[in-house]
């Protein structure tokens, strides 16, 4: 579980960077909304086009290598960074962000479903919330450090950079490329350094839960037949698109003069606590699950959402800011919950189960995407009421759609 943790705050921190590079690259490249969230579209689009050949790649060579693997991938996803920033391109840069992402779905499909099989099933939900908290702690941190090494300098527009005399544009696209460079070679460095602790130390291989224990060599459309497999892939997507929607625009929600009137990287600031949040809900919904019924519990903390959302949305001022960011507090549980009741009773159907739940987080891609087209006609604030619908499907997930329909285990009725 240590191993793993640390694994969890890696690819939570890697994940949460794009809402601070977003604003860098739309102030960059002058883009608007809906380009801006191709960061967000290329980076969860992975998920969807890679999560079952990183199914293959678990299944074939088991969690730990799987692993190992995910992390290699992101190491070289991130030195992608240098060649990017050089270049100057945005689409160098979405490249880039799709090899890391790349590399984060085959960490996504290997660690979840090993965290929610390490011990008892009905404990699987605290289990894979109290993992979840340390890929919190990375989102939060993320925005901090992003803020002051991506942020701090003001971007000029390129009317500004056309003024400057030739040797200084040069100097000044230089100077671009490396507030982007230093981050992410460092995070390329770490990435590799743990990809080798990891195949050094020593894990249970718990194939029983993999497809090598599958005789009969069922096929991905066996697992969606189960409703609380089908039900929880959108779930998944929706709860993901939801959350990372709102933390994409929150920097540039929350610098507006109505809402927050602050700088960007104050605004930065607040994106933590957003994710924050999320990293002390999922310590305490972790003693929760332990105790409540998990069901029950994601329908209340989605409620509690579409509340926050609807008063984003209808205040302005600091109540907005407020609001806003506590939802954060009660995004808490819902992916490690929604998670856990989908891989339920799968048996060696776990790893199938496993990589439809997360090509779900596709989600991540298409709904900030939507909710961009949505901002550029409309305007942020507004564009909100998708992320409200979102939490409204998952209320149902909790209440309805997760339930198993019969009592006995489901490999068994194979």
């Amino acid at each position: 579980m240590g191993v793993l943790t640390t694994i969890f705050f890696m690819w939570g921190f890697l994940t949460c960077l794009n809402d601070i590079l977003i604003p860098h690259l739309k102030a960059i490249f002058e883009l608007n909304y809906a380009q801006a969230m191709l960061v967000q579209f290329t980076f969860f689009g992975a998920y969807f086009l890679m999560s079952l050949p990183a199914g293959r790649v678990v299944a074939h060579l088991g969690y730990k290598k799987g692993i190992v693997t995910g992390l290699a991938i992101a190491g070289v996803g991130a030195v992608g960074f240098w060649p990017a920033a050089g270049m100057h391109s945005y689409p160098a840069f979405l490249g880039a962000l799709f090899v890391l992402a790349t590399g984060i779905t085959v960490l996504q499909v290997a660690a979840n479903a090993y965290v929610a099989l390490l011990g008892p099933e009905k404990t699987s939900s605290s289990r894979l919330t109290l993992a979840q908290a340390l890929n919190s702690f990375g989102t939060f941190l993320a925005p901090k450090l992003g803020g002051l090494l991506i942020l701090s300098a003001v971007i000029k527009t390129a009317d500004q950079v056309a003024q400057l005399p030739a040797a200084e544009q040069i100097a000044y696209r230089a100077h671009e490329a490396q507030i982007v460079q230093g981050p992410y070679i460092g995070l390329a460095v770490v990435l590799f350094l743990l990809a080798i602790f990891v195949w050094l130390f020593r894990l249970p291989s718990l194939a029983e839960n993999t497809e090598q224990a599958d005789t009969s060599h069922h096929t991905l459309l066996d697992a969606l037949r189960h409703p609380h497999v089908l039900f929880g892939v959108l779930g998944i997507f929706f709860y993901v698109g939801g959350e990372v929607s709102i933390g994409s625009f929150l920097v540039n929600y929350l610098s507006s003069p109505d809402i927050g009137n602050m700088t960007e990287q104050a605004a930065a600031n607040y994106v933590a606590y957003y994710w924050g949040g999320a990293m002390v809900g999922r310590f305490i919904g972790s003693a929760l699950l332990a105790k409540l019924q998990p069901r029950k519990l994601l329908a209340i903390f989605a409620a509690i959402n579409m509340l926050l959302v609807i008063t984003t949305m209808l205040t302005k001022g600091q109540l907005a800011v407020y609001s806003v960011v506590s939802i954060g507090l009660f995004n808490s549980i819902m992916f490690p919950t929604i998670f856990s009741l989908g891989i339920e009773r799968m048996g060696p159907l776990t790893g199938k189960a496993s990589s439809l739940l997360i090509m779900a987080i596709v989600g991540g891609a298409i709904v900030p995407y939507v909710q961009g087209l949505f901002a550029d006609r409309i305007g942020v604030q507004h564009a909100f009421f998708l992320p409200l619908l979102c939490y409204a499907y998952i209320v149902f997930y909790g209440l309805r759609g997760s339930r198993i329909k019969s009592d006995t285990p489901v490999a068994a009725t194979y």
